[in-house]
């Protein structure tokens, strides 16, 4: 299975259920104040604030925003932005007990301080439903794989061999995007570095940084945004 990237570290100040009651009494106090809350989706960000209704049994409720609940209801967690009036400069992570994306309320319990990590990535990163064809161009072979997700910064390209695979090793990319009227594909190249190899065995994932020229950057951010666009309108119809 590929590698998930790890959006958040788990921080214990006390012991795990001291930093929970710590939080709960923070709440305590916080009742009618907005919390920034944040999920993924198809390593889409999807933040909206929250708003804090009542503390009570050890589980807090929110007011959320639709696509939030929706989100909240997949994950069945969520993390929350260190809150200014905060005492400690944790964020937090909440369990869901109750979601529900129609009244757009979720409970949470089980908190937790967290150090949220997936805000140092430094490019907008985007699952694909759809493979997009790859071929890594090596000295004297050529390895065809396809993309499972990408940002401008590089991709993740799963590969049914490893043999030629060195992190470290400067290769050259090819990729095939697909055109806008669905039926044509863009041929996109440029140089690359691979960064890691994870899988015992095939298929394998290579993670690839590119150091794509002006040119081959626009054709991939142009498909990253339309791709964005789709992940959102998915989010949106989605019924839970």
């Amino acid at each position: 299975m590929p590698e998930v990237f790890q959006y958040y570290d788990n921080v214990v100040r006390g012991t795990e259920r001291e930093d929970m009651l710590v939080i709960l009494q923070f709440m305590q106090g916080m009742i009618g104040q907005k919390f920034s809350f944040l999920n993924y989706y198809k390593e889409i960000p999807v933040s909206y604030d929250a708003t804090l209704l009542s503390v009570e049994n050890e589980m807090a409720e929110f007011a959320v925003h639709e696509y939030q609940a929706k989100v909240i209801n997949m994950e069945k967690q969520t993390l929350i932005h260190h809150h200014q009036m905060s005492s400690f400069p944790e964020d937090i992570i909440g369990e869901a007990f109750y979601v529900s994306s129609a009244k757009k309320r979720v409970i949470l319990c089980n908190f937790g301080y967290a150090k949220i990590r997936s805000d140092m990535r430094r490019f907008v990163r985007v699952v694909l439903d759809k493979p997009v064809e790859a071929e890594i161009i090596f000295e004297s072979d050529i390895l065809k794989g396809s993309v499972k997700d990408i940002s401008l910064g590089g991709a993740a390209i799963e590969t049914i061999s490893s043999d030629l695979l060195q992190p470290g090793l400067d290769i050259n990319i090819f990729l095939k995007l697909p055109e806008q009227n669905g039926e044509s594909k863009l041929e996109v190249g440029m140089s690359a570095t691979i960064v890691k190899v994870v899988d015992t065995s095939a298929p394998y994932i290579c993670y690839v940084e590119f150091h794509a020229e002006k040119h081959s950057q626009q054709h991939i951010a142009y498909y990253i945004n339309q791709r964005q666009v789709e992940i959102i309108k998915e989010l949106k119809d989605l019924n839970l």
